[in-house]
């Protein structure tokens, strides 16, 4: 098994069944049944629409792997009201979670005569010269 959960959820599940239907009559559609081609338009935007509505309401799940305990197709993802970090979905909705920030690394440390002894090479243009 996997150690991710991609698309395992029932709004990953219902978009693809309805826009599976969506595909179908837009190729019968192409093929030459009249009204396919406008079905199958309308069919997979309410795909889109409605998955996009599943997600924002907890049905669908955040970008990137979630604890394993909440795999589950019943299990509601817990933090989707608030929005989800690096979501266009949510974004797109107005929720605007933005992610934690990094900690803060510290620069190399520097002591304050090595950094005189570089200005001092590099005005007397000596830098990198092994004669001087």
């Amino acid at each position: 098994m996997s150690l991710y959960d991609e698309g395992h959820t029932v709004a990953g599940w219902t978009g693809t069944a309805i826009g599976t239907a969506g595909a179908t009559a837009l190729g019968l559609g192409v093929c030459g049944w009249t009204p396919g081609f406008g079905l199958g338009v309308a069919v997979s935007v309410l795909a889109l629409l409605v998955t996009w509505g599943l997600h924002l309401a907890g049905w669908g799940k955040p970008p990137g792997p979630r604890p394993r305990d909440q795999w589950s197709l019943r299990a509601r993802d817990r933090s989707a009201h608030g929005g989800h970090p690096d979501c266009l979905g949510c974004r797109l909705a107005g929720r605007r979670r933005t992610p934690a920030p990094l900690p803060a690394v510290p620069g190399p440390a520097t002591s304050p005569e090595s950094t005189n002894a570089t200005a001092t090479a590099t005005a007397t243009g000596t830098a990198g010269d092994p004669s001087a």
